[in-house]
């Protein structure tokens, strides 16, 4: 089922029975990124708080497992599900590995949802945890970066356990999130998912 059909299904919540959902903890505006800063201001995400048929979980695996501030960290040699499958490793701009770590951030993400049943997950993409259009592939900091499809290691923990994974960049399908909370919301449907985008298909060559 692709993310707006599943979006499409969700049920409509109400102020008693809110939809549950799961959110990077720097798109909820929480100091969390790599040098203690937001890492921006992300309205897509931040709108869902306005909503009292919402119920946002905020996380942040990076913060859980490395602190606040930290090195910042990419994937090598695969994606976030390769990473959990012990065939590439999460390493610091300086060297450190932080597979380890990373790995055990995903794993109290997925605790954290399970707990909470969350319907939803909003996650920060390009993140090597949290990523789930795009990610690094390698340092991103190397003369000549390199970007690939797919997921850090906390969306990838999250999305081979069931639970359905978009970014704050999928702006179609949070149209269709937002009239699924709110009623009166009228969808924009000029808007389009990340991978809808231009600089995806040329990039990526699709």
């Amino acid at each position: 089922m692709t993310d707006l059909q599943y979006i499409r299904e969700l049920r409509t919540p109400t102020s008693e029975s809110q939809l549950r959902i799961m959110m990077s903890s720097c798109l909820a505006g929480n100091l969390c990124g790599y040098d203690g800063t937001a890492n921006g201001t992300y309205p897509s995400a931040t709108k869902l708080f306005l909503y009292d048929t919402v119920k946002i979980t905020a996380f942040c695996p990076e913060d859980y497992s490395f602190g606040t501030p930290r090195e910042m960290c990419d994937i090598h040699g695969g994606t976030g599900f390769d990473v959990l499958d012990g065939k590439a490793k999460v390493l610091t701009e300086s060297g450190k590995d932080w597979t380890e770590g990373m790995i055990a951030a995903s794993e109290r993400m997925l605790k954290i949802a399970k707990e909470a049943d969350i319907e939803l997950a909003v996650l920060m993409d390009i993140s090597a945890a949290c990523g789930s259009q795009v990610i690094y592939d390698g340092n991103r900091f190397s003369e000549n970066k390199i970007y690939q499809i797919g997921a850090g290691v906390s969306a990838a923990q999250l999305m081979r356990n069931g639970f359905k994974v978009i970014s704050q960049r999928d702006y179609r399908a949070l149209e269709l999130l937002y009239a699924k909370v709110d009623p009166n919301h009228v969808i924009d449907d000029s808007k389009m998912d990340h991978h809808e985008i231009e600089w995806y298909k040329t990039y990526f060559n699709i």
